[in-house]
């Protein structure tokens, strides 16, 4: 379920762009609701999950040549734009959460509520595994990446039991956790939700990418041009937040939003995977 679908769409379509980039194609879901506003409007989705671009493909074929898609990374944004004619762009959007349907399917690994093999790429053939990546680290590796992106406060105890037991499952790896650190009563999330992000940052890679499209993206708005990214956990969302405000110090354009757009209680309610997003926008200075 697209997350901020209105909020999102909203902020993108204010500008009256013509062409935009959905950088995190999933299924399509802001991307039909971006398309469906306007007849006059093209859009590039850009997934590195072949098997949701052909699916996203398939669900908005009734948009025709209005719609193109391509399998890769939002970070070579530019490159994927030159493969289709396309200099500018006027609304970039990037929604940085994973899709739902790899959640749900459980031979990716990216939930621990089925026993699957721990894999958790986006591209299932692109890189390593978690599982191989648990193994190639040292422990002293492996805790700054589970301290680092997990923000996980019991990282050192958490490294030594993975690397004594090497998980190859995700059930496995939950239960290796687990026994780290215990469930209290007080605790809201499963006890391995800040590891398996961790990881799954770290197989992915998922900073360095956000890093080479903050750098760079500005290069291919238009003038006006918008783009609005959609976070999850404060690692992502302080890059953002640094980037669009160093941009506007330096004189390249406006913050569309001066404060995070968070999801309204009726979203989180319908969906819970809502309940952490925060959405940003900066636009380009107008010519």
């Amino acid at each position: 379920m697209p997350v901020l679908l209105r909020e999102a769409a909203a902020l993108l379509l204010a500008g009256g762009p013509r062409r935009v980039v959905d950088g995190t194609l999933g299924l399509g879901g802001h991307a039909g609701e971006i398309l469906g506003s306007d007849a006059g409007l093209c859009l590039l989705g850009i997934d590195r999950d072949g098997g949701l671009v052909r699916a996203a493909r398939a669900r908005l074929a009734e948009f025709g040549t209005r719609f193109m898609a391509a399998q890769g990374s939002y970070a070579d944004l530019q490159e994927h734009m030159a493969r289709i004619g396309w200099e500018q762009a006027d609304g970039v959007l990037l929604d940085l959460g994973y899709c739902s349907a790899q959640v749900d399917d459980p031979t990716r690994g990216f939930s621990f509520n089925h026993d699957a093999p721990l894999d958790l790429r986006f591209a299932p053939e692109e890189g390593e595994t978690a599982a191989a990546l648990l193994e190639r680290l040292t422990e002293e590796e492996l805790s700054a990446v589970i301290a680092a992106y997990g923000e996980e406060r019991a990282a050192r105890r958490i490294a030594r039991a993975l690397k004594e037991a090497l998980p190859r499952t995700t059930g496995q790896l939950a239960a290796a956790v687990s026994r780290v650190k215990g469930r209290g009563r007080a605790e809201r999330i499963h006890p391995a939700t800040r590891v398996f992000q961790a990881l799954r940052i770290a197989v992915n890679g998922e900073l360095e990418h956000l890093d080479r499209f903050l750098r760079r993206f500005h290069r291919v708005l238009s003038p006006g041009g918008r783009a609005v990214v959609i976070a999850y956990h404060s690692l992502e969302d302080r890059m953002v937040k640094e980037a669009f405000a160093r941009l506007h110090a330096e004189g390249f354009g406006t913050l569309v939003t001066k404060h995070a757009l968070r999801p309204s209680p009726e979203e989180v309610k319908r969906n819970r995977r809502s309940r952490s997003a925060r959405l940003r926008a900066f636009a380009l200075k107008a010519a």
